[in-house]
C-alpha cells in the first residue's frame, strides 16, 4: 500500500514508540494515535519546516525552533507539560534512528531550510564576560516594560512571591516577600542598602520607604532603570534611592550594612560564583548581612540548563545547587545563618503569572510578537513544572560577615576588588 511521506513517518514513529500517551497529527491529516486510551496532549505538526528543525537540530532545540516559529503546536500546554514530566521515552537505537531520519526526509523533501526564529539568541563571546552577560540579561528583560506589566503585579516584582504568611493576592504576596526580605536583613534607619539585580525598583523603594535606610539598586537593563527612576520619584524618594545601569563586578568598595539579592545569583553560573560571592563579601561592613535569593537545581548529574532556555529564555543562565551557593559564600568568609524553601511560594506566584499573561496574549503579541509570545507561555510554564516535579527549588539564604576577631570567622579580600 502507498503511504504519503507523512504516513511513512507516522509509521516508523508508531515502531519506535509503542507505548505513547499523546497524539500526533501532521499537516495533511495523518494521525498518530495514543495508546493510552486518554488521549492526552496533541501535537499539530503544521508543515514540513518542523521536521526539518528537527532534521537540523535533533532533540529539544529543534523541538523548541519548530514551535516558537509555530510549525508545531500543540493543544494543551499544560498537559504537555505533565507528559514531559512523567513520560519515559524507550531509548532508540542506532538501526531505530536511522529509520526515522530516513522517513523524515521524504517529508522534507528538497525545500530550502526554514528560517532559525527570530527571537533566538546565539551568545558570544567569553561565558559570563561583563559584555555577554549585559547581552543575555536584555534579551530577556529588554522586550519592553509594558510587556512585563502584562502579568506582574503593580509593583512590577518579578521573583518568587511569599504566600506561606496567608496573603491571598499576588500584590500582597510581594509585598510580604518584599518585607520578608527587610525583617532578615534586619534594616535599621540609615542604614546602606545594595540591591544587586534591582529591576523596577519594588524592593529598593519598599526598603526605603517602610524602613528609612538608603539604596543602591544595579541593574543591566536600561529600560528597567529608566522606569524604577520613574517609581522613586513617584515615590518621593530621590534622596534615598539610587538607580545605577551597572555589572555588579563594577561596583567599588563602599561598605553596605545589607545586600539582598533576589533573583540575580541564578544568571551567575559555576564559572563566576566564587567572584560573585568573594565581590558581595567585600562590599559588605563588618557586621554586615547578606540575603541571597535565588533557583536552584536539586537534581545532580542534570545540566546546567536546556539548550531551549540558553537560546530563547535565558541565555548563559545557571541555577546551581543550594550547596554550591552556600560553599563559595563560606569561602567568601561569610556565615550561613538561614536558609528557606519557598518552592510552593514560586508555583503559586506563577499560577497567578500564566493566569495573567493569558487574559492578555494579545496585547503580549502586540508588543512583543507571536515567537516571543510561544516562548513565555511555554517558559511560564516549564518554570512551574520545574518546582512542582522537584527539578528545581527556591531557596533564601541569609548570611553575615563576622566581624573582626569573631570565633570561628575568617575574611577573604584578596579577590574582591579586581578588576
Amino acid at each position: 500500500m502507498w503511504l504519503s511521506a507523512p504516513g511513512l513517518l507516522r509509521r516508523e514513529l508508531e515502531r519506535a514508540l509503542p507505548e505513547r500517551p499523546f497524539t500526533v497529527e501532521f499537516w495533511n491529516g495523518t494521525r498518530l494515535e495514543p495508546t493510552n486510551g486518554s488521549g492526552g496532549p496533541t501535537f499539530r505538526v503544521r508543515g514540513p519546516g518542523a521536521i526539518a528543525h528537527l532534521l537540523r537540530a535533533p532533540g529539544q532545540l529543534g523541538l523548541g525552533r519548530a514551535y516558537v516559529s509555530g510549525l508545531l503546536e500543540v493543544d494543551d500546554l499544560d498537559a504537555a507539560m505533565v507528559l514531559l514530566g512523567s513520560w519515559k521515552p524507550p531509548r532508540l537505537d542506532r538501526a531505530t534512528q536511522l529509520r526515522l531520519a530516513a522517513a523524515a526526509l521524504p517529508a522534507v523533501g528538497l525545500s530550502r531550510p526554514p528560517a532559525i526564529p527570530a527571537v533566538e539568541l546565539r551568545p558570544e563571546g567569553a561565558r559570563h564576560s561583563r559584555e555577554r552577560d549585559r547581552r543575555a540579561v536584555r534579551h530577556h528583560y529588554d522586550v519592553s516594560n509594558d510587556y512585563f506589566a502584562l502579568f506582574l503585579d503593580a509593583s512590577m516584582t518579578y521573583s518568587c512571591a511569599y504566600f506561606k504568611g496567608g496573603a491571598r493576592t499576588l500584590e500582597a504576596a510581594q509585598e510580604a516577600k518584599r518585607e520578608l526580605v527587610c525583617r532578615k536583613l534586619e534594616l535599621a534607619r540609615g542604614e546602606r542598602v545594595l540591591d544587586v539585580g534591582c529591576g523596577w525598583g519594588s524592593f529598593a523603594i519598599h526598603a526605603a520607604l517602610r524602613h528609612g535606610v538608603h539604596v543602591l539598586g544595579i541593574t543591566l537593563s536600561e529600560p528597567q532603570a529608566r522606569l524604577a527612576r520613574e517609581q522613586v520619584q513617584r515615590a518621593g524618594l530621590r534622596d534615598r534611592v539610587e538607580i545605577r545601569v551597572a555589572d555588579y563586578r563594577e561596583l567599588a568598595a563602599e561598605p553596605f550594612d545589607a545586600i539582598a539579592s533576589i533573583g540575580m545569583v541564578e544568571h551567575v553560573g559555576a564559572v563566576q560564583i566564587d567572584d560573585y560571592a568573594l565581590r558581595l563579601a567585600g562590599l559588605l561592613a563588618p557586621g554586615g548581612r547578606l540575603l541571597n535569593h535565588g533557583i536552584a537545581r536539586l537534581r545532580h548529574g542534570d545540566p546546567e540548563a536546556g539548550p531551549f532556555s540558553e537560546r530563547y529564555v535565558f541565555p548563559d543562565a545557571a541555577p546551581l545547587h543550594l550547596s554550591r551557593v552556600l560553599r563559595s559564600l563560606e569561602q567568601a568568609g561569610l556565615v550561613t545563618q538561614h536558609a528557606e524553601d519557598l518552592s510552593d511560594d514560586y508555583i503559586e506566584t506563577l499560577g497567578h503569572w500564566i493566569s495573567r499573561f493569558d487574559a492578555h496574549i494579545d496585547g503580549a503579541g502586540r508588543l512583543a510578537g507571536a515567537e516571543r509570545v510561544r516562548v513565555w507561555r511555554l517558559y511560564l510554564r516549564a518554570a512551574r513544572n520545574g518546582f512542582a516535579t522537584g527539578f528545581t527549588g527556591v531557596y533564601q539564604v541569609l548570611a553575615r560577615r563576622p566581624p573582626p576577631g569573631s570565633p570561628g570567622g575568617f575574611w577573604r579580600l584578596s579577590a574582591a576588588h579586581e578588576p
